[in-house]
């Protein structure tokens, strides 16, 4: 009996192991080769699959080596923030993909395909769930299908440009006191070199703590640091991202990774609870983003039965943070470098700025106004796109063109790239030229359509917070240019790198001039 019953355990061991050792088989080998070899079908090129790491190694060589020195000072920018991908598209030419692991990521940048995937949401989604990412990274930017959409709905009111104008004053506000601090560094002399990247970044924490949980300012500040110092864990943590588990490895980083991520969620969910005990207690609910988003959420609960959980709520708070404050800062940022490059731009929208607000305090209805400052701006998000790709994912076979891609596959939409497309843009593509933009994004893209210009991504799911980023960046180059001139210092380092927008690494040590 006792030795029947031991033959059934040993068989059920046995059982359990074949399975796994059969799902692993296929997940470190079986299922990428055979992913290899429909690709190389429909005409891919990369480099053979390597057993679990794929292209990592060489991948993190590269941008290691890379990241090691500034680059020299020009607009072609691609080779620094994507050189292991600019290698391999040199080297297989643009139908290539590389290896995450064992995922393959296919590459698309021709622009009438580009506009097919952002326009087929539902079929092209984002890859599958992972964990150590989506807690930095939630709310609209990873949920899908009914949930996306309802999510976009109760959000929407939040970023209408009325809503935006309830919040100009907080943006002016923070943008003042910038500038405040500028000034007392020049009041001596009034000229002094500074790097101006911890000021620009402070400046977008602060314009998003305002705007989005005024009554909230401390604590939201507090939530800033934290995720600005997940992200800084997630690039050291960034080569386990593809290991089965790898968020379970005991690293220094990931434990300072796992107590960051509670602390954001308690500090989240103490602004959610804190505003909507506020709400149920009588008390009118700000015009900020976080009391619009729960009074439509409160409004949808009561019509039709379901709204946003808090858990909801809390998510979107974390990416009202990460996607306010990181593309814009980035936006603010390389628009001073490129006027320091470009006086006779700096010069031109100065000029445009006094001719529209004059001597008077900026309003609103003045920013629709400034047409080169627009010019400029979109030349920088051309040029220095704060997403540098984005990512979709098949989850089924799947016609795109006249390809069929099989399920399981990475897709990579390299925006960059495309942006620097001498064949979308002309021969001029890596230059600052925001006269290209003189008569609107349709007719700078060439005809060409929507798929060449993708700062904010493109389709159904662009990037609902477009207009607030602009309109910040508006506020704060205004406000700059009426009180400073700059150039670069002599010790400015040329150095934007990919992480969640498109920082520089070395800073930005500009000369700052009174006016």
């Amino acid at each position: 009996m006792v030795a029947g019953v031991g033959n059934v355990l040993i068989a059920i061991i046995v059982a359990v192991v074949v399975r796994w050792g059969w799902k692993i088989l296929n997940w470190a080998w079986l299922n990428p080769k055979k992913l290899e070899k429909s690709l190389k079908e429909q005409g891919y090129k990369g480099n053979p699959y390597k057993l679990l790491k794929g292209d990592v190694i060489e991948l993190s060589t590269m941008i290691k080596e890379a990241r090691s020195k500034p680059m020299p000072l020009s607009h072609d920018i691609t080779s620094h923030v994507l050189p292991f991908e600019h290698h391999i598209f040199n080297k297989y030419g643009k139908k290539f993909y590389t290896w995450f692991g064992p995922k393959p990521r296919v590459f698309v940048a021709d622009p009438e395909l580009i506009k097919e995937i952002l326009s087929r949401p539902n079929e092209f989604q984002r890859p599958d769930r992972e964990p150590l990412r989506d807690s930095i990274i939630g709310g609209l930017a990873v949920s899908e299908g009914e949930k996306w959409a309802k999510h976009r709905q109760i959000i929407n009111p939040a970023f209408h440009l009325e809503s935006i104008k309830s919040m100009f004053s907080a943006i002016c506000l923070s943008c003042s006191e910038m500038i405040n601090k500028w000034e007392r560094l020049t009041a001596g002399s009034g000229v002094v070199e500074v790097d101006v990247w911890p000021f620009i970044d402070n400046l977008a924490g602060d314009v998003i703590s305002r705007a989005a949980f005024s009554s909230c300012y401390e604590e939201a500040q507090k939530l800033f640091c934290v995720q600005k110092e997940q992200m800084e864990l997630v690039l050291q943590l960034l080569f386990i991202f593809y290991l089965p588990g790898g968020r379970f490895i005991p690293t220094k980083a990931n434990k300072k990774f796992n107590q960051n991520r509670n602390e954001l969620q308690a500090i989240a969910r103490g602004i959610v609870d804190k505003r909507k005990k506020a709400i149920e207690s009588g008390e009118a609910s700000n015009n900020d983003l976080l009391g619009i988003l729960l009074e439509s959420n409160s409004k949808e609960t009561k019509e039709n039965g379901v709204g946003m959980s808090t858990e909801d709520v809390i998510e979107e708070c974390k990416l009202f943070y990460l996607a306010g404050s990181e593309t814009t800062s980035s936006l603010i940022l390389w628009t001073m470098v490129c006027l320091s490059l470009h006086q006779e731009w700096q010069n031109k929208a100065r000029q445009e700025i006094l001719q529209v607000f004059g001597t008077q305090e900026l309003h609103f209805e003045g920013l629709k106004h400034l047409k080169i400052v627009t010019m400029i701006l979109n030349e920088v998000l051309r040029l220095y796109p704060p997403a540098t790709m984005v990512l979709r994912a098949t989850h089924k076979e799947t016609k795109l063109g006249d390809m069929m891609l099989p399920s399981d596959v990475n897709i990579i939409i390299p925006i960059i790239h495309v942006h620097h497309d001498p064949k979308i843009w002309g021969e001029d593509a890596t230059e600052f030229k925001p006269e290209r933009f003189s008569e609107g994004v349709a007719s700078a893209t060439k005809g060409k359509g929507s798929g060449c210009f993708l700062p904010f991504g493109g389709g159904p799911r662009i990037c609902i917070g477009q207009n607030f980023a602009m309109i910040e960046a508006k506020v704060a180059i205004a406000k700059i240019l009426l009180r400073f001139s700059f150039e670069l210092s002599p010790s400015y380092k040329h150095s934007p790198f990919a992480m969640f927008s498109l920082p520089p690494q070395f800073g930005a040590h500009l000369i700052l001039h009174n006016i």
